[in-house]
């Protein structure tokens, strides 16, 4: 390529940041991260000063913040990278111990299942969950929605490797990201029900029932409502937001009446 400040595709800089090629088009949509060179074509092209800004990015997602407030960041006339850089290396340090600890626990666990392939039972479906928090939400999905829809699930998951079911996890964990960072736009637009397709078809994944003729409008619609009423279901990083709440309420209602029905 002739210029040499920018020489990474889009699919390059996604394996080498080690996200998905989704997230790069909801970073630029936003105007969070946008290509040093966009071709007539519709080519990205990223050089350095974009790694280094997907980096922190990605760093001020690790502790916690939420896209607008890195983006806010980011576009402060005051910003200085070695000073982040430094700041994020502190906040890394304080956690060393924290780090340890949860490493000692896999080392124990790994030590626990050895050659098990599947799941042993339920609580892996809540792995990062502390014991009474895991038993508290297989508790509270069975109050909701029965015994016999939450044993479903937990069957079709149970069927699992664990690498799949981490798998099956982190798409979901990106489609609500790339979601929370689309929830200005209007929840019928045709880019937020893109994204909600592939969140239903992720959800029916969880619930052991994508092959099923069934499509479940009434309770996708549902479901909608209880993130709408639990915000605890929406958490994006850690955080809660009523309108990204609201907005994939309406969303997940608009995609079920014309999708679903």
């Amino acid at each position: 390529m002739a210029n040499n400040a920018a020489q990474y595709t889009v699919k390059e800089l996604a394996t080498l940041a080690n996200v998905t090629v989704r997230t790069l088009h909801v970073y630029d949509k936003m105007g969070l991260l946008t290509p040093a060179i966009r071709t007539d074509a519709g080519y990205r092209f990223y050089g350095e000063p974009e790694l280094l800004k997907l980096q922190q990015i990605l760093f001020y997602k690790e502790l916690g913040m939420t896209l607008k407030e890195i983006a806010d960041v980011l576009s402060d006339a005051d910003f200085d990278l070695i000073r982040a850089l430094d700041d994020h290396k502190q906040a890394l340090l304080s956690r060393q111990t924290q780090i340890a600890e949860m490493l000692q626990t896999i080392d124990v666990t790994i030590q626990q299942l050895k050659g098990t392939k599947t799941m042993e039972n339920y609580k892996d479906l809540y792995k990062g969950l502390t014991a009474e928090q895991a038993e508290a939400y297989h508790t509270e999905a069975i109050e909701k929605y029965g015994s016999e829809a939450v044993s479903t699930s937990e069957t079709y998951l149970g069927k699992m490797s664990k690498e799949q079911l981490e798998e099956l996890k982190l798409e979901q964990r990106n489609i609500m990201q790339a979601l929370s960072a689309l929830s200005k736009e209007e929840p019928g637009s045709p880019i937020v029900q893109q994204e909600i397709k592939n969140h239903f078809e992720n959800i029916r994944m969880f619930w052991g029932t994508n092959n099923k003729a069934d499509t479940q409008a009434d309770a996708y619609k549902g479901l909608g409502e209880l993130y709408a009423n639990d915000l605890r279901f929406t958490e994006v990083d850690g955080k809660q937001d009523e309108h990204f709440a609201t907005v994939m309420r309406d969303a997940m209602a608009i995609y079920a009446d014309n999708n679903l029905l």
